[in-house]
């Protein structure tokens, strides 16, 4: 029998004394990152997910009639949202497509009303998502380490990259075929060139969901989409061949995805401040609370580019405060994502502001 779900209570956190220390350290380490890009683009670009494949504009649907443990915050209010989709790689280069790394879908809901996360500006709501379960390290600490490594490899022998990549995407071949999955082999390069509208999207780390705990996954569910699960895409001598294959499937494919849901039942279980314990979908399953539909459009037009790339940023702390971002991971990501798209915005003179569904 499915158990409760836990009620959230600050509590449930564990706030270390070292965290500020923490974070300077990795807004210095982004600026590595961000200082590099800048110079060999002549144009500053995120200090992680730089490279964008797609946009895409659609319509988020609150399904009506959820019950009360679902019915919380954003969710509790049955309606349409109008909604934009990046889709991206989580490498701070913007390099050739034949680098198979984990793919990231940033979600950016409008015109939501409540009380706003502390800074939170305008009236959206941001989900950060990548295309698997569980995060590469368990602490704030672990992934400036894990950084630190990404940032000497910025800027660095794309050659070299590939060729690592095409080693590891083998390693981890072999190791999905005996059922282990290793997110540190897939984050240096080993991840499968999958097709990214097939994928799964998980938010990794928890979130307060109103009176509950909950993470977030994005399910594609038209058949079209589905059709595009584990399609392996070929890069060879196609450095943009994501971007290209999205561009062509969007124009022509039915594109529907299911927000869903996963409530924390058991603290042990689905840990707070562990993002790297998959929090099994039979002890906590996923629930639907809404749908996200998309027309077919073209995914990567100059004006998309420019207002949905350029003009937007993505924060899983833009939002509202009845979806706080929970854990030692998420705390690191509050003003190291503010500080990455201040560098963006003053580098490129190109301020980013929260759209509302009239002006996007």
């Amino acid at each position: 029998m499915t158990q409760t779900p836990v009620r959230y209570s600050p509590d449930v956190e564990d706030v270390k004394p070292d965290e500020g220390e923490t974070i300077a350290k990795l807004n210095e380490t982004f600026d590595t990152i961000l200082k590099k890009t800048a110079e060999d683009y002549d144009h500053a670009v995120r200090s992680v997910h730089a490279k964008a494949h797609g946009f895409l504009e659609g319509t988020l649907t609150v399904r009506d009639g959820l019950p009360a443990e679902l019915a919380q915050g954003l969710f509790a209010t049955p309606g349409e949202h109008k909604v934009v989709m990046r889709f991206s790689t989580n490498a701070g280069d913007i390099l050739p497509d034949t680098i198979s790394l984990p793919r990231g879908l940033a979600v950016k809901i409008m015109d939501v009303e409540g009380e706003r996360l502390p800074g939170a500006d305008g009236r959206t709501q941001d989900f950060v998502m990548v295309n698997g379960p569980v995060f590469q390290n368990k602490t704030a600490d672990q992934f400036l380490s894990n950084l630190k490594l990404l940032a000497g490899t910025t800027d660095k022998l794309e050659g070299t990259k590939e060729t690592m990549s095409k080693v590891l995407r083998g390693v981890n071949t072999v190791l999905s075929a005996v059922g282990i999955e290793s997110p540190k082999v897939q984050t240096l390069g080993g991840a499968p060139s999958s097709d990214p509208l097939g994928e799964t999207y998980f938010s990794v780390t928890p979130f307060r969901y109103g009176d509950f705990i909950a993470k977030f996954a994005v399910f594609p569910v038209s058949k079209d989409l589905t059709d595009q699960t584990d399609t392996t895409i070929d890069a060879t001598n196609r450095p943009d061949a994501l971007r290209d294959v999205i561009r062509s499937e969007t124009q022509v494919l039915d594109m529907e995805w299911e927000l869903r849901v996963q409530l924390c039942r058991d603290l042990d279980k689905q840990p707070i401040e562990d993002p790297t314990t998959e929090w099994k979908q039979d002890d906590a399953p996923f629930q639907t609370v809404a749908t996200i539909r998309a027309a077919k459009q073209d995914s990567f037009t100059e004006d998309k580019f420019q207002q949905i790339n350029e003009e937007m940023r993505f924060s899983i702390w833009t939002g509202l405060a009845a979806h706080q971002p929970l854990g030692n991971i998420n705390r690191a990501r509050n003003g190291t994502y503010r500080h990455s798209a201040d560098f963006r915005a003053r580098v490129n003179g190109c301020p980013y502001h929260e759209p509302s569904a009239a002006q996007a």
